[in-house]
């Protein structure tokens, strides 16, 4: 099954991606069939070979989801932006923790802790 993803190319901390046409199994950075265009969010550079973008969306192949909601945007693709990640919530610690015991009412005796309690005979 062929995909439409990006491919990450460039230095640390200055990314830049390509668009390629890939075998969806295939690893992302090695092997692709085809070079649609490229992409750089730094510079805000976005060039695609639009003809070849269409024909592969014509044959119905499977997009990333970034790249979908890429394309939506620069109006090249009819549709809507799909969620493309979440971020995983933390857990509250808070939630688990037992209530305080209570204060003694005025009516019941309290026991300290010191002297031990002497069993009725």
């Amino acid at each position: 099954m062929l995909t439409i993803r990006l491919q990450r190319t460039g230095k640390r901390n200055a990314a830049d991606f390509r668009i390629v046409l890939a075998e969806k199994a295939a690893p992302v950075q090695k092997k692709f069939i085809e070079v649609l265009g490229s992409y750089n969010p730094r510079k805000k550079y976005f060039k695609t070979n639009e003809e070849r973008l269409k024909y592969w969306i014509g044959q119905r192949v499977e997009m990333s989801p970034t790249v979908q909601n890429l394309l939506v945007s620069k109006n090249l693709f009819e549709g809507k932006k799909v969620k493309a990640f979440s971020i995983p919530k933390k857990e509250a610690p808070a939630a688990e923790q037992p209530a305080a015991p209570a204060a003694p009412s005025a009516g019941e005796p309290t026991a300290s802790a010191e002297a031990p309690q002497q069993p009725a005979a």
